[in-house]
């Protein structure tokens, strides 16, 4: 029953998909996050083995020399890869001077115990020792006078007593209309590079892959909403649960015919 892998490969396929489009309905309403996709790949013997005996038999026929499908019976589906869709999510008003949300290719970095990552997520706030950070408390990073200066001489500070700050579109920060810092917004030569590392963080692997001039503006008061559409999430999700129900019931066919088969073979 060398074919029950035809089928289970498509059951392991769809599940990943299942997965995949689950964990994006579930954070439909997580500021800043952006939705996975999957790819799938097709795997056929004939293009491992070629088609060298395309050509009619030159041997006594046999009736299954009519039906050549040339190892088409024993295709195979397996995921590709995953990859993120960065399209830009609406920006939502908060009411909080702190927030800002970003229009463009941009992202935001920050200061994490695993070293500098960017994320999208604009929910900022002041910690205790004046300092700009994250909802989980990264610290901002302020844009670099050098290219090899120290993140943790990077951060940026708000004077005690500030009572208003503000954003410009280019990424300026005032506080009481002094300027303290800019914000380093990058973007990217190759945004499909970019690997997710779990709360709105993503890992840059390469510094070439840096642009140096960028065109994101900064919207204050703002935080960029997902850019998952529940409606057509879900409406995915129901096709692949039916898909692989489908699947399913062949994997259960083949089954069957299997019991059946020893079931005969037993009787002689």
């Amino acid at each position: 029953m060398k074919e029950l892998w035809v089928p289970l490969s498509g059951a392991i396929a769809q599940q990943r998909k299942v997965d995949t489009i689950a964990n994006n309905v579930a954070n439909a309403n997580t500021p800043g996050f952006k939705k996975d996709q999957l790819t799938f790949k097709e795997y056929i013997t004939t293009l491992e083995k070629g088609y060298d005996d395309i050509d009619m038999p030159n041997k006594e026929w046999a009736p299954s020399d009519f039906y050549k499908s040339y190892g088409a019976e024993h295709a195979k589906v397996k995921v590709d890869a995953s990859y993120t869709d960065f399209q830009q999510g609406q920006l939502a008003p908060t009411g909080n001077s702190l927030d800002i949300g970003l229009r463009g290719k941009g992202f935001l970095e920050v200061l994490t115990p695993n070293g500098p990552r960017l994320t999208r997520r604009g929910i900022l706030s002041i910690n205790s020792e004046g300092t700009l950070v994250t909802e989980n408390g990264y610290p901002v990073l302020s844009k670099s006078g050098a290219p090899d200066e120290d993140a943790n001489n990077r951060f940026i500070k708000i004077p005690n007593g500030t009572k208003s700050v503000s954003f410009t579109l280019q990424g300026d920060m005032y506080a009481d209309n002094q300027q303290v810092a800019k914000l380093n917004i990058i973007e990217l030569k190759d945004i499909n590079a970019l690997r997710k590392e779990g709360n709105s963080l993503y890992i840059n692997p390469s510094l070439d892959n840096v642009k140096q001039e960028t065109s994101t503006s900064i919207h204050q008061g703002f935080v960029e909403q997902s850019n998952v559409n529940a409606v057509a999430e879900m409406s995915e999700l129901i096709k692949a649960h039916r898909h692989f129900e489908a699947i399913q019931n062949v994997i259960k066919t083949y089954d069957q015919i299997s019991q059946k088969g020893v079931n005969e073979i037993s009787k002689f």
